[in-house]
């Protein structure tokens, strides 16, 4: 060992992102849970559009979509095929932020039925019973380690980019803090440093975890190809606070962590 030298512990964290089930990509969500079974991390935090719930919704209104509804159906699918199946497999700390789409039935609620909505019965933990399965539901802007925020995206006045990173590093710079985000599907990272006379003052960087999910399947893009990119990150936080983001592209329900191949 080298003199000097200090062996520190880290603490591993799997962020995920943008899964809009039941819009997942199935074949990406298998190999994630292999994954999660085999690497154990310490904690897992979804950020957002776990869920997509598209009807009834404010986009849904006025069509014969409003009245049929999903939102019990949809609810049920990802208690049965992805909440179940991850504590299957892992039984450490769970975390949910709530993105744009998770929020659906909620809005579509408190617009149309204000009287109802006291009660709670559309919220995103009531519907997927995150007592039941042991998740936290998260703030909308959770702290991950000193200096580094986790959001979904859709809140603080975030500038939107079409380069993958450039988002969340346009939030890191308005907050004043490191940002891991989804929101945006895409996956990309970059760093933004300040200071004068040669010193740095600060240095803020900005992550998009990319999305786990089926882009045919959703229908979004009428038949285009939307600038996204499969992915999830894992954050190693050793005992002095530092933070490293390791980005993980997901091709074809495939990805490589550590030398190790994942895939449904």
């Amino acid at each position: 060992m080298l003199s000097g030298r200090r062996v520190t512990n880290s603490k591993r964290i799997v962020v995920i992102s943008d899964l809009q089930i039941p819009y997942e990509d199935r074949r990406a969500v298998k190999a994630l849970l292999r994954f999660l079974k085999e690497y154990q991390p310490d904690e897992v935090v979804q950020i957002g559009d776990l869920m997509d719930y598209p009807q009834p919704s404010r986009w849904s209104r006025g069509t014969a979509a409003e009245y049929e509804g999903s939102v019990f159906k949809d609810s049920e699918y990802a208690r049965k095929n992805f909440l179940a199946p991850l504590r299957d497999v892992f039984s450490g700390p769970v975390g949910v932020i709530e993105g744009n789409h998770d929020l659906r039935p909620r809005t579509y609620l408190s617009r149309y039925a204000p009287a109802l909505a006291g009660a709670g019965a559309f919220d995103m933990e009531t519907l997927l019973d995150f007592d039941g399965f042991g998740i936290q539901r998260l703030p909308d802007f959770y702290d991950l380690a000193p200096g580094w925020v986790v959001t979904h995206g859709h809140l603080g006045g975030i500038r939107l980019s079409q380069i993958a990173g450039n988002t969340a590093l346009n939030a890191a710079k308005k907050f004043g803090a490191s940002v891991m985000m989804g929101h945006t599907h895409r996956l990309g990272m970059g760093s933004h440093t300040t200071g004068y006379g040669g010193k740095v003052t600060k240095t803020v960087t900005g992550v998009e975890v990319g999305n786990l999910m089926n882009m045919k399947a959703a229908g979004y893009l009428k038949g285009g190809t939307g600038n996204w990119q499969q992915g999830f990150a894992i954050a190693h936080i050793n005992d002095k606070k530092d933070v490293r983001v390791d980005l993980v592209p997901v091709r074809s329900g495939r990805f490589t962590v550590d030398g190790d191949i994942y895939s449904a």
